[in-house]
């Protein structure tokens, strides 16, 4: 779905038939439309919203967004109930859209500060594979004059089975800061059936979508003012196993099936570039890599198997970046580390296995326990809440793992 048109044509045919009126007068629902308040700019909702919310089924609103002085659009968004965690949230870009009514909703605007997007040129919807029904696709956040830059690439969280790049905004902006990366925000399929496909995807799958994300990354790097050979890799919660396992796993890469052959379990990347074998691919990925910041992730496969259909042990191994950590004398992946210490769903007991596998084969780790942090605060999303959190906790351990970034590139 394109975020600059976002034009949405949801016709419900929820109209109420009263059987005991002999004219069958059919009477129309409503639903109830809910704004809410915008901070440091405004819009309008054409046609008005009645007093009480309550909008007729079918009836179509466009809703235009002014930023004021000193502030940008971050998007103009709607939310209802539905999806895996309770609620779903349709965001764009674009400072006008288009929404038919035919739920309760929430709408509403959210701005950021100049500051944060003045000195980018924002990319959307870059995409790199379609191996199944879900186009795959990153954004690109790219300092204005970006030259051979480091790049930075996150993978965002969600279960492995929600979500999509533009959660991981907010983050990117914070690590575009000072004009010293370029950052990719990428997606990849969802577990299973999620995404629609008929054939349920496997985490290896997973994983093979994040190594072709950054082949297209690496082939189109000049493009966008980075460097193919110098990357950090970073992610949240799924996310952060994600971005453990580019790290991590990228020796792995190959074309010899996964499971396949008794004993083999090799990654072949969605994507790979024309004219590239797969050999080229998993020596320039392995080269590139050059430091990892998974965020409160899950390591070891069988901590998170009831999300994985496949349960053999091997399999289970194959998938799981505590189970392949390289040796320093073999390849340095520094590592950088944050997980919340009111985090209920990731806990210190999950992450302490690999931070003492990182350690025992010589790997340097800063690994910091967030006072009073939960999880996802790394997310951003239009709701208040997200935000606070962001800017509480994300802003400040963004800042220190750029910090990070920048003793390995620009020490």
């Amino acid at each position: 779905m394109s975020k600059t048109t976002l034009i949405f044509s949801l016709f419900v045919m929820s109209a109420l038939t009263i059987n005991a009126n002999p004219k069958n007068i059919v009477v129309q629902e409503t639903f109830k439309v809910t704004q809410v308040s915008p901070e440091h700019g405004s819009y309008v909702v054409t046609p008005e919203v009645p007093a009480d919310g309550m909008v007729p089924s079918g009836t179509e609103l466009t809703v235009t967004a002014t930023a004021a002085k000193g502030y940008s659009l971050d998007a103009v968004y709607y939310t209802f109930k539905g999806g895996l965690w309770g609620t779903l949230s349709i965001e764009s870009f674009e400072p006008t859209i288009k929404i038919t009514v035919d739920r309760d909703l929430t709408l509403g605007a959210v701005f950021v500060e100049n500051s944060l997007v003045e000195n980018l040129n924002i990319i959307h919807n870059v995409v790199y594979a379609q191996p199944g029904k879900k186009p795959l696709k990153y954004d690109v956040f790219s300092p204005k004059g970006a030259k051979n830059l480091p790049m930075a690439i996150i993978v965002h969280g969600g279960g492995w089975s929600s979500n999509n790049e533009d959660i991981m905004r907010g983050l990117a902006r914070e690590l575009a800061k000072d004009n010293r990366y370029v950052v990719f925000s990428i997606d990849y399929r969802w577990i299973n059936q999620l995404d629609g496909d008929e054939e349920p995807n496997s985490m290896h799958e997973l994983i093979e979508d994040v190594f072709g994300a950054i082949a297209h990354i690496q082939e189109h790097a000049s493009k966008y003012g980075g460097d193919p050979d110098r990357i950090a890799v970073t992610g949240d919660s799924a996310g952060g196993h994600l971005s453990a396992s580019a790290a991590i796993l990228s020796s792995l890469i190959g074309d010899g099936g996964f499971g396949e052959t008794e004993g083999v379990y090799e990654f072949n990347p969605t994507y790979i570039p024309k004219g590239k074998t797969v050999e080229e691919v998993r020596s320039h990925i392995m080269e590139a890599v050059k430091v990892a910041a998974p965020s409160y992730g899950l390591y070891s496969a069988r901590d998170f198997k009831q999300f994985i259909g496949e349960a053999e042990p091997e399999y289970l191994d194959a998938v799981s970046p505590v189970s392949h950590v390289p040796n320093i004398a073999e390849r340095a992946v520094p590592h950088f580390m944050v997980r919340g210490t009111e985090d209920g769903l990731v806990t210190q007991s999950v992450v302490q296995p690999y931070v003492q596998k990182l350690n025992e084969q010589g790997q340097t780790v800063k690994n910091i326990e967030v006072e009073g942090a939960g999880h996802a605060f790394f997310d951003w999303k239009p709701d208040a809440r997200t935000r606070a959190t962001f800017k509480k906790f994300g802003v400040p351990y963004a800042a220190q793992m750029k910090s990070f970034f920048d003793t390995v590139f620009y020490k």
